[in-house]
């Protein structure tokens, strides 16, 4: 099963292209799964077919669906509610009730989560297309699972659950209440959900494609967009070039020369780094499935992009040089850009606007940093064995 992840800055026709790719792909003959977290439904506007909180069916193998994010907020409230009713009795609190609620910011994206989880994990679908947020929301909610489970252990460690026989006993001791079996029993759940989205979205089969105009504010949204997925070890299985002026009309003189020229320019250099699809500008917004059919034959086929995970290799130079070398590849990212920090046994990179918390690989942790430097695109840290903690031949 493929997954693809779709994504590009506010108004460049990320949705219509995604869209585009599904309709494409089911009439290829593949059971398609087309996600929006999109509360407009812009989804249902571009297949012509209304969209909402169920599944329903655009098209033969293709289904549509806007999962609902109240739904589930209400869902785990009324859930929590329950197996804290002690507590809140205690503090004399009224239990709220569900139906009152509007869900907390970045539950459309939770939402749309949990759905693409549930679809990969069901088989029930040969493709599944993600309609993402625009640029800026979708890094930060490609890196929301590995965030939220480290937040996860630093707050409930699992090491401690291994003493929950003796936790009554050390809230006596300690004089203060200790986290209730529940709690535990409820972080392990959310733990246990998270990992399953990560594993999707880590997935080789899952690609993540970037839509962008060919001008020069998306050739930056584009730049951006490779950073920020550099800094969770993937990289665009391909660009799609939205709205592609005609060539062909550009005559000398004429006032789509100039912009062809732009165009052709930013394409240019977009296919020598990436590999690139191309959408033709329809001369008005696409209307109906033909419309899409004539997007989508140059966005899906039987071949499939290239890879979106990228490698971090550790390099073994301990003959040489004495040291591990970590490289971490980050195009476009400049040396005043980096913020780089060990803490313990993690790594805090940031790059530009961007920030993540890296797990050290194992023989890493043994180690203490003896340097860095950004050469061609490429972070290298120089890991230099502490003999305290090497092991030593004998």
């Amino acid at each position: 099963m493929r997954t693809i992840l779709i994504t590009g800055p506010g108004g460049a026709g990320r949705t219509t292209l995604a869209a585009a790719t599904a309709l494409a792909g089911a009439r290829r003959g593949a059971r398609t799964l087309v996600l929006s977290a999109d509360r407009a439904d812009t989804l249902g506007t571009a297949l012509g077919t209304p969209t909402g909180p169920e599944p329903v069916q655009a098209e033969e193998r293709l289904t549509a669906w806007r999962p609902d994010p109240a739904a589930g907020f209400r869902e785990d409230l009324a859930a929590l509610q329950d197996r804290a009713a002690g507590a809140l009795d205690l503090l004399g609190a009224a239990p709220l009730d569900p139906a009152e609620l509007t869900p907390l910011p970045g539950a459309d994206e939770l939402a749309l989560l949990r759905a693409l989880r549930d679809a990969v994990l069901s088989e029930a679908h040969d493709l599944v297309v993600v309609d993402l947020p625009p640029l800026d929301r979708a890094l930060t909610l490609l890196g929301l699972p590995e965030e939220l489970r480290r937040c996860l252990r630093r707050l409930l460690p699992p090491e401690r659950q291994a003493a929950r026989a003796l936790r009554p006993v050390l809230g006596r001791l300690a004089g203060v209440p200790m986290p209730a079996e529940w709690l535990y029993e409820a972080a392990e759940r959310w733990a246990l959900e998270l990992g399953a989205v990560e594993a999707v979205l880590a997935d080789r089969d899952t690609h993540v494609q970037v839509v962008a105009e060919p001008t020069p504010a998306g050739a930056d949204a584009v730049r951006t967009a490779a950073l920020g997925l550099a800094l969770r070890a993937r990289r665009p299985a391909r660009l799609v070039a939205s709205r592609v002026l005609p060539e062909s009309e550009a005559a000398p003189g004429s006032w789509l020369a100039g912009p062809v020229a732009q165009q052709r320019k930013v394409l240019e250099e977009w296919r020598c780094v990436h590999e690139v699809a191309t959408a033709a500008h329809l001369g008005r917004d696409p209307q109906g499935t033909d419309d899409l059919a004539a997007l989508g034959a140059a966005l899906d086929d039987d071949t499939p992009p290239r890879a979106s995970c990228v490698e971090w290799p550790v390099l073994d130079r301990l003959a040489e040089d004495g040291v591990l070398v970590w490289h971490i590849p980050l195009p476009g990212a400049a040396r005043d850009q980096l913020d780089l920090m060990r803490r313990g046994d993690e790594l805090v990179l940031g790059v530009g606007p961007f920030r993540r918390v890296v797990p050290l690989p194992s023989a890493l942790r043994r180690c203490t940093v003896a340097g860095a430097s950004l050469r061609e695109e490429e972070l290298r840290i120089r890991f230099a064995p502490d003999p305290g903690l090497w092991p030593t031949a004998r």
